[in-house]
Formats: C-alpha cells, structure tokens, sequence
C-alpha cells in the first residue's frame, strides 16, 4: 500500500544518503521520483533472487536482511534502522538481489529505481564517493563477521550481538528498542535457537541482562564487553 509523505527536504533522517545530498541542486529532480511505501511488519520486500529494483531507504522502522545458508537456513547479515539504506548488495553488479529484506515493525520504505540511483551516480560525484566509502565500510563489516563466527565461541557471539544491538538501537526503560526472537539472535550469531536460549539464560543469571518478552536489556555493558574485548572488534 503506497501512502503519500513529506518530501525528502523534510525527513529527520540526517543520516540518510539521499538527504545529506539534498544541498546539491541536481538531487532536486530525483528526488520526485522517488516511491514511497508501507511494509508491515514481518512482510518482505525483497525476496532473494529477485530482479533488482533499485534501493530502498528507510523512512522509519526497522529490517532484517537475510542471506540462504546450507540447507536453506536464514541468516542474518544486517539490522538496520531509520535513515538506513537495504538492497545494496549486487546493486551495479547483478541483475538479481544477493539478499532478502523483512520488515521488524511495520516500516515505511522509499524507493529509487536502477534508472534513477544509476543517473545520479553518473552525474553527481560527491553522492558517488559517498556510496564507495560505504561499499567499503560495510565490506569491513563482513569481513569482521566472518572472523568473529570462525574465532568466537557461541557464548561470545551472542554477547556481541547484544552489544551491537544495545549500540546500533539503544535502550529505553532498559531494554533494547528493537525486539528480535530468540531464533532471529541465533539467525545473526550464527548458532542454533537452542543454544541462543541457552547463552541467554545464563546471563540472565549471572545478572548481565534482562528479558521481557522478545525484548533485551543489558545490565552491565562494561562486563559484557570485557568477555570479547580480546577480540578487538565488539560492536561492529
């Protein structure tokens, strides 16, 4: 369902790719082009091996993004949140997504096309680095998470991942402003739900964390960050 919103120079998201390129005069005639969307919450709006369709920002809300593993098993790659960008893995270099995307909450989505994302990488220099430094980055990223699987034991990649999403989301009324399964955290820690269950009890014990419902918040974050600063790269 397509529902109409204020336009780019009005979003709050400051952290968005398009608006921080909105003080070029040429982004004016791309940003009209833009579509706007609702996804709820659990539906997805990238299936991988779809055609491209171009990028999506989020407007507001929260995504997985999920890559097919052996056997068919999900796993999450990225969470990401409002101002962020989903669809970029493959986008200019394959003609199919490499990636599936679901809504965590229902989540509004704006849409550049391929004619349109690829117009302004040829015409506007300064949006073109900017999106170069990112590939980058989140190449890092990846890479990071490959090592933290084949070094860190189960127990540590949960802790990681609480802390990344303690990080990336923050905490309100102590608990993390996101709410994942318990089959979603062992998605991203790259373990199986009933280990994640497990790791989480026992730091609900040792009064690390707390639970309420789907929700997670971290009692002690200096602790937590203590169990993995050996590995140099928590957090990411």
């Amino acid at each position: 369902m397509k529902e109409e919103l204020p336009i780019c120079y009005t979003c709050i998201n400051e952290n968005c790719f398009i608006k921080k390129h909105l003080h070029l005069e040429q982004m004016k005639q791309y940003v009209v082009r833009k579509q706007t969307f609702v996804c709820k919450k659990s539906n997805s709006f990238i299936k991988e091996g779809d055609p491209i369709k171009g990028l999506y920002f989020i407007c507001s809300g929260k995504v997985k993004t999920i890559k097919t593993g052996i056997n068919g098993r999900e796993q999450i790659v990225r969470l990401t949140k409002n101002g962020d960008t989903v669809g970029f893995r493959g986008f200019g270099t394959s003609k199919r997504y490499l990636i599936g995307a679901s809504a965590l909450e229902d989540t509004v989505l704006c849409n550049f096309s391929n004619e349109t994302m690829l117009e302004i990488l040829q015409s506007i220099p300064e949006f073109t680095y900017a999106l170069m430094l990112f590939y980058a980055d989140e190449l890092n990223k990846s890479e990071n998470n490959i090592r933290k699987i084949a070094h860190m034991n189960v127990r540590e990649r949960v802790i990681d991942l609480l802390l990344y999403i303690h990080r990336k989301f923050g905490q309100m009324n102590d608990l993390i402003d996101i709410e994942l399964s318990r089959k979603e955290i062992a998605d991203f820690a790259g373990t199986t739900e009933e280990q994640a269950i497990r790791v989480i009890s026992t730091l609900k014990k040792e009064m690390l964390i707390k639970t309420v419902g789907k929700k997670i918040g971290i009692l002690a974050v200096a602790q937590l960050r203590s169990e993995i600063m050996e590995h140099k790269y928590f957090s990411i």
